[in-house]
This record gives C-alpha cells, structure tokens and sequence, in this order.
C-alpha cells in the first residue's frame, strides 16, 4: 500500500515533490475545468467556487500521493 510513499527513507524526496507538484497541478485543472463547466451551464461563473474547488482538488491529490506515486521508483535518484 505505501510502495514509493515520501515517508520512506530509500524515495527521492525531491523527485516525489516534484511528481507530486504536476500530479496535482494537472488534478486542479481538470477540476477547474469540471466546475468551469458545470457553472456555464448554470448562467454564471462563480470564480470562488472555482478556485476553492481547485485549491482542494490540488490538497487532496497531494495527500494521496503520500501514500506513493508510481513515477518516482524508490530508490532511484537524480543523480544519473
């Protein structure tokens, strides 16, 4: 369950940050996308709901990369 998880010493802490950043940099847009267009739909933006949801999207996607991302291989380093 925790395979690659940032807590483990043998993980590249900043290769995980890094794989953690675009995982959630991508999870934030499609969110903001996906109230973008919900709210359309609706008549109107509400660019708070929009930004709160894609702020939350990003903390809950950085959360669950705790537990392990697949992109960064313990044990592997940048030094290659």
């Amino acid at each position: 369950m925790f395979k690659n998880c940032v807590l483990k010493p043998d993980v590249n802490t900043i290769a995980w940050i890094r794989a953690a950043g675009i995982r959630a940099g991508k999870t934030m847009a499609q969110a903001a996308l996906g109230v973008i267009g919900a709210s359309v739909t609706m008549g109107g933006v509400n660019w708070k709901m929009v930004v709160s949801a894609a702020v939350l999207s990003g903390v809950v996607s950085v959360l669950t990369s705790v537990t392990g991302i697949p992109e960064v291989a313990a044990g592997d380093s940048d030094d290659k």
